[in-house]
């Protein structure tokens, strides 16, 4: 996928965040798109969907790519969930659309598959020579009488309907239980490592600016999922200025995110909930 495409002008701030990511681990790691889709199991055109904008990648693909390229996943999956949530406007679609769509997918790694088998030399080592003359194909047994494909049809549309209505369902009651520990996540491994780092607020005037003293007056750009001590100076002169971030652990989770909202709709800012170069500078006053 080429870098120079554009993203969809609807996606929301999160979406598009989470989206350039993994945008920019593919493009490091120099992959292409048949590599990354061998790598990690997904086909090339569901990575041009996920690359693209155009369809919200699997839990379980941004995992993968993480995995591949060396990087920490946590930060990326914590992203993921709020990204869901910003993608569930697009659960306003017909539910059989949302079907076909995945039906699209499902057809297009098939023919990934079948693509990469016809390709490999008898000559290659890691030929199976018992696999080579087996295409899979669907038997002529399955297919429906012309009589009764009405019928049929109309049954799998309604079963596909509810499929679809009742993944939403659960969805959507998943994030609302989920939403307010998502950030704040972290393997087993870490956390028992080593406890989360504490940080002590000591706001003073600095140059004419506030300070926390914690960052060293940094104005790195910092989003959900960011963590440190940029993500602490920031909860700190978000408490300073009367919006409770939750406490001061350097983790950007969704108290945070709610603070630097309001207080960009406060100061006159775009409230994407990422704080840059200008709400840093309107937070140090």
């Amino acid at each position: 996928m080429p870098r120079s495409k554009t993203l969809p002008s609807e996606l929301d701030p999160s979406a598009r965040q989470l989206v350039s990511r993994l945008r920019r681990l593919k493009d490091h790691s120099e992959l292409t798109m048949r590599q990354l889709a061998a790598k990690t199991g997904y086909s090339a055109k569901s990575w041009e969907r996920y690359l693209g904008g155009t369809s919200l990648p699997p839990r379980e693909a941004v995992e993968a790519l993480a995995r591949i390229t060396g990087t920490d996943p946590v930060p990326l999956l914590a992203l993921h969930e709020i990204a869901a949530d910003s993608w569930g406007g697009r659960r306003a679609r017909p539910a059989v659309q949302q079907q076909d769509e995945r039906q699209e997918e499902q057809e297009d790694e098939r023919q990934d598959e079948q693509r990469g088998g016809q390709q490999e030399s008898p000559t290659s080592p890691t030929t199976r020579p018992l696999a080579v003359p087996t295409a899979p194909t669907p038997p002529r047994a399955t297919e429906p009488a012309p009589g009764r494909f009405p019928g049929i049809a109309l049954t799998a549309g309604i079963a596909a309907l509810a499929v679809a209505l009742s993944a939403a369902l659960l969805l959507m009651l998943r994030l609302d239980g989920d939403a307010s520990q998502a950030a704040v996540t972290a393997s087993p491994r870490t956390t028992a490592a080593s406890p989360p780092p504490s940080y002590t607020c000591h706001i003073a005037r600095v140059d004419g600016r506030w300070s926390a003293g914690i960052n060293k007056g940094r104005t790195t750009e910092i989003g959900y999922g960011a963590t440190g001590a940029d993500v602490a100076e920031a909860q700190c002169l978000l408490r300073r200025a009367g919006i409770s971030p939750g406490g001061i652990d350097g983790m950007f989770g969704p108290l945070t995110l709610r603070a630097v909202k309001t207080f960009q709709d406060r100061a006159g800012l775009t409230a994407d909930g990422i704080l840059g170069p200008r709400s840093w500078k309107a937070l140090r006053g």
